[in-house]
């Protein structure tokens, strides 16, 4: 008998849901920052284990709407959580538990999901403020399932959660098949992996204001060369990603294709370039062709 469902990752910006997906899932699939609003789109990773299949649902984080691309991704939010057999809500143990995560619990308990409270970043406070953490926690959630403390980026306290998943889950089919850790094409993970080493570069507003539009992926001599363009929306935002003799655009191909040639598992040709798109974040027709 397998156990199988669909499970949202639920939370403010940058408490580190891509983090937990990607370490659950035993693989890089969802783009990572230290940024807040890393994520923009639903990125699904699968996680498994003895008798159960979870297809993780990270979610761009809760957020009140400032232009067309923030109204798409809240508008993502709601129709995944409406549509999934349960939730982690995952709170930052280093941080305030404050009115966004009161705002979340709240839609959380009204959409009558079971949830588990996971509280992340452990390995970055002390014991005592796990413990607060844990006790707003338990007021936030009537009627969780667990809490548990983790730390997605060392692994502390992933096995205890991975052992609550069996009872949060019903009775179905596997979703994917062994080896499979995500749905994403190779343009859409292409995409995500430049753009993650783009904003882990980058200061300031530029991350906000940028986007990766992959164009082509042809076979090479030996593996794949990926054309993209990293798009941003003003001339003087091109120069800071362009940097001073093309460096930063080269060191953010260079991270790219690491991360890209281990997770396609070959080898991985990169060809950037940096174009202005102005207001990109309001046009629906871009923000079509991106995919968000």
């Amino acid at each position: 008998m397998l156990r199988s469902g669909l499970v949202a990752l639920a939370g403010r910006p940058n408490v580190g849901k891509s983090t937990l997906a990607n370490a659950l899932a035993g693989a890089h699939v969802a783009a990572v920052s230290p940024r807040p609003q890393t994520t923009r789109r639903r990125v699904l990773a699968v996680a498994r284990g003895d008798g159960w299949q979870a297809v993780l649902l990270d979610l761009p984080g809760f957020q009140r709407p400032a232009d067309r691309l923030t109204e798409r991704m809240q508008d993502t939010v709601d129709r995944t959580v409406a549509d999934t057999d349960a939730a982690l809500f995952v709170l930052n143990a280093a941080e305030e538990v404050g009115r966004g995560d009161r705002f979340i619990a709240q839609r959380l308990v009204q959409s009558g999901l079971p949830v588990v409270v996971v509280v992340n970043q452990v390995d970055r406070v002390e014991r005592e403020r796990i413990a607060a953490t844990i006790a707003r926690a338990s007021e936030l959630v009537p009627g969780f399932r667990a809490i548990h403390p983790v730390s997605a980026l060392t692994g502390e306290g992933l096995d205890s959660l991975r052992a609550e998943f069996p009872s949060l889950l019903p009775e179905g089919p596997a979703y994917f098949p062994e080896g499979v850790s995500t749905d994403q094409t190779q343009e859409e993970m292409a995409a995500e992996m430049i753009r993650e080493a783009a904003i882990q570069r980058l200061r300031d507003e530029v991350p906000h204001a940028l986007a990766v539009q992959v164009e082509e992926i042809t076979d090479a001599r030996s593996g794949l060369r990926i054309e993209a363009y990293v798009l941003v929306e003003t001339e003087s935002q091109k120069g800071i990603v362009v940097g001073k003799g093309g460096r930063m655009i080269r060191d953010i191909g260079t991270q790219a294709r690491m991360v890209l040639t281990e997770a396609l598992s070959q080898p991985v040709h990169l060809d950037l370039q940096v174009k202005v798109r102005p207001k990109w974040r309001r046009d629906d027709a871009m923000l079509d062709r991106l995919g968000l």
